[in-house]
């Protein structure tokens, strides 16, 4: 089915877009690659992204819904 990887490439396509690897970034080390990921998704992707699939939620708000 066409649709399996949908989500998780439409995720990296955002991760590469933002963090510049589409321009040939090399990144010093490992341990600073993991932590520019690690900030782009716990201080970007799950705070302010909306998700159609949580009803234009940020993944943090729904998470806060749920617990209400």
């Amino acid at each position: 089915m066409c649709w399996d990887n949908a989500l998780a490439e439409s995720f990296f396509a955002t991760l590469k877009r933002e963090l510049g690897a589409g321009r040939q970034h090399v990144w010093p080390s490992r341990a600073v690659a993991h932590s520019a990921i690690f900030e782009f998704i716990e201080g970007w992707f799950k705070v302010h992204r909306l998700h159609s699939s949580l009803g234009y939620r940020s993944p943090t708000e729904y998470e806060a819904a749920l617990t209400a």
